[in-house]
């Protein structure tokens, strides 16, 4: 450049950063060069947090150097409070003890007051040790060459921000991450970078000095979760455990360890000696649980072989006794074989459709056989009816008073045929016994009516007469026997008896 810089109007921080052969490109010769912070890939809108020497983030450039007529040595950095020709010492560093609070989201840091460049292009940056050169600028004004190396700052300090994230959130290796901080920390006071570097320089030692405890953080954390993950596995075996003992309803069961299996294989973060145990349990018991289930549907398919064999003897019987005639036998025995079915387990849905189909084939035959045999004979009495209603209506016509012999003769041969007639319907059994019962009364009616009427006898005089029967055949006995004493109690008793009939026989003639 052929004249001095000196302040002039700012410039936005983001005027274009140049390209081409705008690029920088510092002279053989001088101070400044690449640092690790140019190789740095970061989000060139990210930036660190504001300095405590009171720059707030996001702060205007400084004012662009333009050319005047002042002397090189004139040239006053734009940060300073006062213009002289002396350089301006940086402001103090920031404590390594306290370091600056991450912001991960930070504005582009201000470079106007971290660093300057003069007149032939150098850059410097302030430090807390004094300025210190840090690469050359001859493709463009001096506040874009600012810019380019505050973006270098920027990159370094954007690394810093993701290393502190990442510590912070223990999303990464701890000892990785204080390897890199301490990198950084060592690279950073070097960089050619304009923009806090004493501050970025002691986040990134804080980091290393945090790194040891968040190291513990992580394992502590990881040690929880890996807790955690076993309480679940163990939770998890133990069910399986409680479902081997005491389950019985196989089918729900059976899907439930299907469902553990699966969510088994989402819990992860164990180590492999425990992961092992714990599947070696829920190995056994769902073993277990298989074996026992095994042996219920072995038992049960024995169970329902003897119920098929079972059920198969009584469909036997039952074919046996459907051609049988002899209805009300056969039909108990029926009614037996149905109430042995009920008591027979089942055999399985579709087997035991089967059998009962069989069983209840051969019972239908018997029982269409009886309904057929029910309904020829009720039209058999149907018409017995009809012949003993005809017998009837001829024997109420009988009219003993006229001739009665005649009519107790007719009467007679009226009932042999009445009587020879077989079963009627129940419903009118009753109704033809007392029509003909009616008939025979009236024709006794008239015999009696016909003969003599003979008082009947006192039933005391003829208890009497038998009572003294009774005491002369004693008598006879004791006098066959030739016992004296018994002839005397024999006739005294006779006697006696005598002596109540004559009573008697004279009571009953005075009523």
């Amino acid at each position: 450049m052929s004249s001095t810089e000196n302040a002039a109007s700012p410039s936005p921080l983001s005027e274009p950063e140049p390209t081409g052969s705008e690029a920088v490109a510092p002279e053989a010769g001088t101070t400044g060069g690449p640092t690790p912070g140019d190789a740095a890939v970061a989000d060139p809108t990210a930036a660190p947090a504001a300095s405590e020497d009171g720059a707030a983030p996001g702060a205007a450039p400084a004012d662009d150097m333009s050319t005047a007529d002042t002397p090189a040595d004139d040239v006053v950095a734009p940060a300073t409070p006062a213009e002289d020709t002396t350089p301006h010492p940086a402001p103090a560093a920031t404590p390594a003890a306290v370091p600056h609070p991450p912001a991960e989201a930070a504005a582009p840091s201000d470079p106007a007051r971290w660093g300057r460049v003069d007149e032939d292009g150098t850059v410097y940056v302030r430090t807390a040790e004094g300025e210190r050169v840090v690469g050359s600028w001859q493709a463009g004004e001096p506040a874009a060459g600012l810019t380019h190396y505050a973006r270098r700052y920027d990159d370094l300090a954007t690394e810093v921000t993701l290393l502190e994230a990442r510590l912070r959130a223990h999303t990464g290796n701890p000892s990785e991450i204080k390897a890199k901080a301490q990198a950084l920390a060592e690279s950073i006071p070097t960089a050619a970078a304009v923009g806090d570097l004493d501050g970025l320089a002691a986040r990134a030692r804080a980091m290393v000095g945090t790194a040891d405890s968040a190291a513990a953080e992580s394992r502590a954390e990881k040690a929880a979760a890996r807790a955690a993950q076993v309480v679940r596995k163990e939770a998890l075996a133990a069910e399986a455990e409680q479902i081997a003992a005491e389950s019985t309803a196989w089918k729900a069961a059976g899907d439930r360890l299907k469902a553990i299996v699966e969510e088994w294989k989402t819990i992860r973060g164990i180590d492999r000696k425990t992961d092992e145990a714990l599947w070696t349990r829920f190995a056994a018991a769902r073993d277990a649980f298989g074996r026992r289930r095994g042996a219920h549907f072995a038992a049960l398919d024995a169970q329902r072989g003897e119920a098929r064999a079972a059920k198969q003897g009584l469909i036997a019987e039952a074919q046996r006794l459907s051609t049988s005639t002899d209805w009300g036998a056969t039909s108990a025995a029926m009614r037996t074989l149905m109430d042995r079915w009920k008591a027979v387990p089942r055999t399985g849905r579709d087997g035991d459709d089967d059998l009962w189909k069989q069983f209840r084939a051969a019972q239908d035959v018997f029982f269409a056989a009886r309904a057929e045999s029910d309904r020829a004979r009720n039209s058999e009495q149907v018409a017995n009816q009809q012949a003993k209603e005809e017998i009837l209506a001829q024997a109420e016509k009988l009219d003993p008073a006229t001739d009665l012999r005649g009519a107790q003769n007719a009467l007679r041969k009226l009932q042999e045929r009445y009587d020879a007639i077989g079963h009627v319907p129940r419903a009118a059994m009753r109704q033809l016994e007392d029509r003909m019962q009616a008939v025979e009364q009236r024709v006794r009616g008239a015999v009696d009516s016909s003969r003599p009427r003979v008082a009947p006898e006192n039933p005391m005089v003829t208890s009497m007469r038998q009572a003294v029967t009774k005491a002369e055949e004693q008598l006879a006995k004791a006098e066959a026997a030739g016992d004296a004493r018994r002839v005397e109690e024999a006739r005294a008793n006779l006697s006696t008896r005598r002596e109540w009939l004559a009573e008697a026989e004279r009571s009953a003639a005075r009523r």
